[in-house]
């Protein structure tokens, strides 16, 4: 059974679904966890209750605002001191139209790129920086999604353009800073039962009928995969980057 004992993990997106689930795992095996959320709200008071914090033990940072990721990381290590393991979770999910008005493309593209990689590539290089001047080697683990590797509808371009660029920079950062024991892998989930999730009967049905499994997967599934990474258990799988999606999109 691995261990978080001693470790210190930020993770972002923490309120719900995934980054809530990681946030339980993260500290049943004994890290010190950091959480953030774009706002307060039921969800983070629920969340922060599960592993024995506040609501006001959260960080809140919206990221479409620019510097974000900085000050969230500035913020976090202030707090704590230390910090061993990031956890990228907090995405935007919001269409980009071709057709229709402009300014819902233009928004779209914005609020996307925004919150999807500039401020997720903005806390890595400030972990780095924290990793370098400690010494002791960090881990990020950066949320991607299937949509990075093989697109989504055609309004959602926007989405899929920006988890196909945290695959790109994961990639690049792992190959780049292995040698300083600085580890970084992706995880590309599928459907997972979420907000993001299809609610509508048919098209839950529809999108079943995609997974070979037969289901969606549980947030559960996800953060289980990311607390064993953030053990460090298995440094030469840095740059990886791991499918979750039943069997969708097997690559």
């Amino acid at each position: 059974m691995f261990s978080l004992n001693g470790k210190t993990i930020l993770i972002t997106g923490a309120a719900r679904g995934i980054g809530a689930a990681t946030a339980r795992l993260c500290h049943e095996a004994g890290a010190t966890v950091l959480l953030h959320a774009s706002n307060k709200s039921d969800s983070s008071k629920k969340s922060a209750q599960s592993i024995g914090q506040s609501a006001d033990d959260f960080f809140y940072e919206d990221f479409s605002k620019a510097d974000a990721g900085f000050s969230l990381f500035a913020r976090a290590l202030a707090q704590a001191g230390r910090i061993d393991g990031i956890v990228n979770n907090a995405g935007l999910f919001t269409p980009s139209p071709l057709s229709g008005d402009k300014t819902d493309w233009d928004e779209g593209w914005s609020r996307t790129m925004a919150v999807n990689v500039q401020a997720p590539a903005d806390i890595c290089r400030a972990g780095v920086a924290h990793f370098r001047d400690r010494q002791a080697g960090g881990i990020i683990v950066n949320i991607a999604s299937r949509a990075g590797h093989r697109g989504d509808g055609v309004e959602n371009a926007a989405y899929a353009a920006s988890k196909g660029a945290v695959l790109a920079m994961t990639k690049t950062w792992a190959r780049g800073l292995a040698a300083e024991n600085i580890l970084f892998y992706a995880i590309a989930p599928g459907w997972v039962e979420t907000r993001m999730a299809p609610k509508d009967i048919e098209d839950r049905k529809n999108a079943v009928k995609d997974i070979p499994l037969g289901r969606v997967a549980q947030p559960e599934e996800v953060g289980s995969l990311i607390a064993f990474l953030l053990s460090g258990a298995s440094p030469s799988a840095t740059g990886a980057t791991f499918d979750i999606n039943g069997a969708s999109y097997v690559r």
